[in-house]
């Protein structure tokens, strides 16, 4: 009864907007130090099928700490002010760290896709939504880390704070923060590869549309002369001018070709 008593004066001695940044399950990591209590909201990312964003807050007292269920809308109180808070935090990282071992391993397959040349045409589909996901992750960890860092200083005097307990789970966030930069740069560099071999075939395309057009331009002067409805044409009178202006294509066509390859050749040895 007593028990039930403490938390139901914690939760009425709480300031209104504090009580409404824990009901928000999406609020951002924020350590508030007050008179009567301390408010501290974690915000981890959950990686699960889509990733997901979630808040953890607690209340902590001179004596007590307290965790906000937003189920019941209760403050359940801890066993330890510090430990299990820590306990709590620890579970939420750890299952993080975990996850993001998806992000290494899907860049990593992407990347292996890029050197051999497959699944490209469904390169920037993947590639826009890792690089949203580790974006906003790499955003939160870093504020969440700061936040930790704040926690840390403001009770690292404190005879029971676990400071090395806390130090190591600001670890694991800079760890899953530098992992998430890393990775971010790794996009980049799969980007610039991939725009390159684009730009390499769409080259390749435009460089044998050229050579296309060097050989048929003749023929389509040629064409386009005899195709001229005036008199005086070559071949207009013998029964043979057709044979004749193909006999002409044909040369054109084959001294064309001729040249180009000469061209080719000429060029690849400079």
């Amino acid at each position: 009864m007593l028990k039930n008593s403490a938390m139901l004066n914690i939760k009425e001695s709480l300031d209104k907007l504090h009580l409404e940044d824990l009901k928000n399950e999406i609020h951002p990591s924020l350590f508030d130090v007050n008179d009567e209590y301390d408010l501290l909201i974690v915000r981890l990312p959950i990686v699960e099928d889509e990733l997901k964003f979630s808040s953890v807050g607690f209340i902590i007292t001179q004596e007590d700490s307290f965790l906000y269920d937003r189920s019941s809308d209760e403050l359940t109180k801890l066993d330890d002010k510090f430990v299990t808070t820590h306990n709590i935090l620890n579970k939420i990282i750890d299952n993080l760290l975990k996850a993001f071992e998806r992000y290494r391993e899907t860049i990593a397959d992407i990347e292996e896709d890029l050197y051999d040349n497959q699944n490209i045409d469904s390169f920037m589909k993947k590639w826009l939504e890792l690089k949203r996901d580790i974006l906003r992750i790499e955003r939160v960890l870093m504020h969440t880390a700061e936040t930790m860092d704040e926690m840390i200083e403001h009770y690292e005097t404190k005879d029971n704070f676990p400071i090395n307990n806390f130090i190591n789970l600001h670890e694991h966030l800079d760890r899953t923060l530098r992992s998430a930069t890393l990775q971010y740069s790794k996009l980049d560099y799969l980007y610039s590869f991939y725009t390159a071999r684009i730009n390499d075939k769409m080259n390749h395309l435009i460089y044998t549309l050229t050579i296309i057009s060097a050989i048929f331009l003749p023929l389509n002067l040629i064409v386009g002369f005899f195709g001229i409805n005036t008199s005086g044409l070559p071949f207009t009178n013998g029964s043979s001018g057709t044979l004749g202006v193909l006999s002409i294509m044909v040369f054109v066509f084959l001294l064309s070709a001729l040249v180009i390859n000469f061209v080719r050749k000429r060029g690849k040895s400079f």
